[in-house]
């Protein structure tokens, strides 16, 4: 007995050390990107949700070059994704951002340490590559993404096809489906012939090479957009987690899965160790697949580019910072920590004090029909201490969310200003100041909004966003591609 008890207690020694060493091999795996490249001028994190951008990189550096990246060694992103884990950690939501979106990108630092001036109307991805560098730009489509849905980004992380290949392969293949046979000649028009075979119609099981294949192929399927391949990549996405779900939370799953991701996965210093990005992926293991759904901004074409429909996508971006899901439910109660740990209550904090903008000058404009609506918030304002510099009415008179921007240093002043307007929609501006671009939102809600603290309501969204969501638990074969 007494041999068997020390074999024993070898045998749990050794696995400890085991579990020791993979824990460190982890964190040596684990490259970070610095911090001081993000803006000085972020959006306020939230108390309850957190939103975690996702990056896949196509740089042709290092171990990606037999994978068919970009060309040369600089990083580019045709894929990023706005994962927002609502605060009851019961809800999640993927919102993709196609690549050739027009957008705003702010000031963002380059390898030398000087920073850029801000591009107005540019392709969303050109944001990656500002400094032309191998491992690309995160801080500045971080810096972006914020800038664009006024919500803080709390972590980011970027894959490259290596890592992507290597974790496919890892869980053992994901099933995917695929409208029609596709050939080598879809995926590189180039080519100047069919080419072999790459897929043949119908559901199959996909790994390293081939599935780095599938969620790259573009043209030949649907309308050859970039968007129809969005949707291609949200079906995949969903079909991984559900393969890994099947498997199971066990570390003959998640030890494979997490070395091939952590070898070729670089994250910000929030992310930058085994425990942190272990505790966060634990988090999100109660989420049922139906409550994990996959969506991409409101867009319409603009020429060969993408416009972002206003306001629908601040609508959307709106909810998310109130936690409400797409189908109008609270998603935030209990405000949960980073584990999924319910916060104790807080104290007394300054969003319970009341609300005084003494010294503090806005701008209101009316973004509706509503008569008089612009003279009611200025009354409100001057009330709480405000200088109103002047009211106007809007070009675009279907404004649905109010919206309130703000100019450098000014953050705190605009959250506060936001108290007197519940759910609306707070994002930075370069221009100096304050604007308050009032919704019909503030025209359906009472003569004079409450200055406490109000229950987020989010933003009023179209109902063609939640019937086009895609759950990770949908048919593989369904809703494959636009057009």
């Amino acid at each position: 007995m007494r041999t068997l008890g020390l074999g024993a207690l070898a045998f749990v020694v050794l696995l400890a050390a085991g579990v020791g060493w993979f824990y460190l091999k982890l964190n040596g795996n684990i490259s970070t990107f610095g911090a001081d490249g993000l803006s000085e001028n972020r959006p306020g994190a939230s108390a309850a949700g957190q939103n975690v951008l996702v990056i896949g990189s196509d740089s042709r550096s290092g171990s990606n070059a037999s994978l068919g990246g970009g060309e040369g060694d600089v990083g580019r992103s045709d894929t990023a994704f706005l994962l927002h884990v609502y605060g009851d950690r019961k809800h999640a939501i993927g919102v993709s951002i196609p690549r050739d979106s027009l957008v705003d990108i702010p000031p963002c630092k380059l390898p030398d340490g000087s920073w850029t001036a801000e591009q107005t109307h540019v392709m969303f991805n050109s944001a990656f590559s500002v400094g032309d560098s191998a491992k690309g730009n995160p801080a500045c489509t971080q810096n972006t993404v914020e800038k664009l849905t006024g919500l803080r980004v709390d972590h980011t992380l970027v894959v490259d096809f290596a890592g992507f290949s290597s974790m496919t392969s890892a869980v053992g293949g994901v099933q995917v489906c695929v409208p029609k046979d596709v050939y080598q000649g879809d995926l590189n028009p180039n080519l100047g012939s069919r080419g072999d075979l790459l897929f043949h119609k119908g559901q199959q099981s996909v790994s390293g090479r081939k599935a780095l294949d599938y969620v790259r192929v573009r043209h030949g399927i649907g309308d050859g957009s970039d968007i129809g391949r969005i949707q291609r990549q949200q079906a995949f996405v969903s079909s991984m987690i559900k393969k890994v779900r099947a498997q199971g939370f066990n570390p003959t799953t998640l030890l494979p899965l997490a070395d091939a991701a952590t070898k070729s996965m670089t994250v910000d210093p929030g992310l930058g160790s085994a425990d942190k990005l272990l505790s966060f992926a634990m988090s999100m293991k109660n989420i049922d697949l139906h409550n994990i759904k996959f969506i991409t901004v409101p867009w319409r074409y603009a020429g060969n580019r993408v416009d972002i429909v206003q306001p629908d996508a601040d609508a959307l971006w709106a909810s998310l910072k109130a936690d409400r899901t797409i189908d109008g439910k609270d998603a935030g109660a209990g405000r949960h920590g980073d584990a999924g740990q319910t916060q104790q209550p807080q104290p007394a904090t300054q969003a319970d004090a009341p609300v005084s903008g003494k010294g503090v000058s806005v701008a209101v404009t009316n973004g509706t029909t509503v008569r008089g609506l612009a003279a009611r918030a200025t009354s409100t304002l001057e009330e709480h201490g405000y200088t109103v510099t002047g009211t106007a009415t809007a070009a675009s008179q279907d404004q649905s969310t109010t919206v309130i921007e703000f100019g450098p240093g000014q953050a705190e002043h605009a959250r506060t200003a936001a108290r007197l307007f519940p759910g609306a929609y707070v994002r930075g501006s370069s221009t100096p100041g304050i604007s308050i671009v009032l919704g019909h939102d503030y025209a359906d809600g009472p003569p004079s909004a409450s200055p406490t603290p109000a229950q987020p309501g989010g933003g009023t969204l179209s109902t063609d966003i939640a019937d086009k969501a895609r759950s990770a638990d949908d048919d593989p074969c369904a809703n494959l591609s636009y057009g």
